[in-house]
């Protein structure tokens, strides 16, 4: 699968409104048939800040994404929100989902 982790710095303005801002690039992603997830989370000390966890079935999900009217309507429209060019780190992981964390196992 493909692994995307990313940090958005959000305006101050903007920040609290940022789930408004990007639910329609959010909820047109999660339904992309190659999508396994998409899921945002805040930062805890910084609310400026937003983590966007990603996964992909494969490279052709993942190219699909990219090249898929929201992602290019995303494009136009999100980085007026933003203090900077977003953070990421993109990787190809030989796993189909998550593993459980061992040292933390639940019993």
């Amino acid at each position: 699968m493909i692994f995307i982790t990313a940090k958005f710095q959000v305006l101050p303005e903007h920040a609290d409104q940022w789930p408004e801002i990007a639910g329609e690039f959010t909820r047109a992603t999660r339904a992309e048939p190659g999508c396994l997830w998409f899921d945002w989370s805040r930062s805890v000390d910084d609310t400026t800040e937003y983590v966007l966890v990603e996964a992909f079935r494969d490279e052709e999900a993942g190219a699909a994404h990219v090249q898929s009217a929201h992602f290019r309507a995303a494009q136009e429209k999100l980085p007026r929100h933003l203090a900077r060019t977003p953070r990421i780190v993109n990787t190809t992981v030989d796993q189909d989902g998550w593993s459980e964390l061992g040292e933390m196992t639940v019993e």
